[in-house]
């Protein structure tokens, strides 16, 4: 299973910070999930909280850090999930791929970014 961004695109005017939106649609298994992400905490280049509503399935809460490391930058994201409607008794399993979906995301990321040469088009 590879769940895949599709769209990925800025859609509120001026520099990214605090109340930057995003639209993306991500698919998967499901079908394309729609995604309005907005940055309510942006701290340049440390820190990144957001809101994510996923269609009318779920928010999710979500904060990435960015650490300076030998070598590169580590990076560690967590989320808080809020399953709606059907999908807060299916709350363990959308966790679970979630958490799949961002292990892919990040990690297809960092191979872009590492081999650039050797990627795909990024869009």
């Amino acid at each position: 299973y590879n769940p895949e961004m599709t769209v990925a695109e800025k859609v509120t005017d001026g520099p990214v910070g605090v109340g930057t939106k995003f639209h993306s649609v991500m698919t998967g298994r499901g079908g394309p999930a729609e995604m309005t992400i907005e940055f309510t905490q942006f701290d340049r280049p440390r820190r990144i909280v957001e809101t994510t509503h996923v269609s009318n399935m779920m928010v999710i809460d979500g904060e990435l850090r960015f650490e300076p490391v030998a070598g590169g930058t580590k990076m560690t994201w967590q989320w808080d999930l809020q399953p709606r409607g059907i999908y807060r008794l299916l709350g363990p399993i959308v966790r679970r791929t979630g958490e799949r979906q961002e292990l892919a995301i990040w990690t297809a990321l960092k191979h872009v970014l590492e081999n650039p040469a050797s990627s795909a088009a990024v869009h």
